[in-house]
């Protein structure tokens, strides 16, 4: 172990600065979440190979980690055993994830919505009101609130707070 960083934005530096072979990411560090924090590692050092660790793995997560380069995902529970055998096997270039987790993720469905819904629904998760998210977005507010309704829609949530939870559920924010 080269180095033991206390948050998500500290990664990219610390691993320009060191140069890992291999990194091993909580996906609920404080901050920027994990998973993006992996595809922002995979960008800027891209010989590093990351191992995601989650103490509550979801299948829609698992697909964005491995959408985003990561080569691992490993439940934070797991044996010291298997996680340092996973470690060396991310190191020689393979994919290791945990087989009930990698079935779940195959039956998981596909995420419906468009990258600008997704912006629009993180912002509604971060609390912003609809005038806040055109602004941010150089839209108009009607455009927002159409994103919105779509959103609605296709996720089925009865209103944007739900749409929020079922998204995240989902493992799509």
């Amino acid at each position: 172990m080269v180095a033991d960083v206390g948050s998500a934005e500290d990664i990219v530096p610390t691993a320009l600065d060191l140069q890992p072979d291999a990194a091993v990411i909580d996906v609920d560090l404080p901050g920027v979440d994990g998973l993006s924090a992996a595809a922002r590692l995979g960008e800027k050092v891209p010989r590093c190979r990351v191992m995601i660790l989650s103490g509550q793995p979801n299948p829609g997560h698992v697909k964005r980690a491995f959408a985003a380069g990561v080569l691992g995902y490993m439940s934070i529970q797991v044996a010291p055993e298997q996680l340092a055998h996973g470690i060396r096997r991310i190191n020689s270039g393979h994919r290791v994830v945990d087989p009930d987790l990698a079935v779940a993720a195959i039956e998981a469905a596909d995420n419906p919505l468009t990258p600008r819904e997704l912006h629009v629904l993180r912002l509604a998760a971060g609390g912003a009101r609809s005038k806040e998210m055109a602004d941010q977005l150089g839209l108009s507010v009607g455009t927002v609130r159409n994103h919105l309704s779509r959103i609605i829609c296709k996720t089925g949530a009865r209103n944007r707070v739900d749409a929020v939870r079922i998204a995240a559920d989902a493992g799509w924010l």
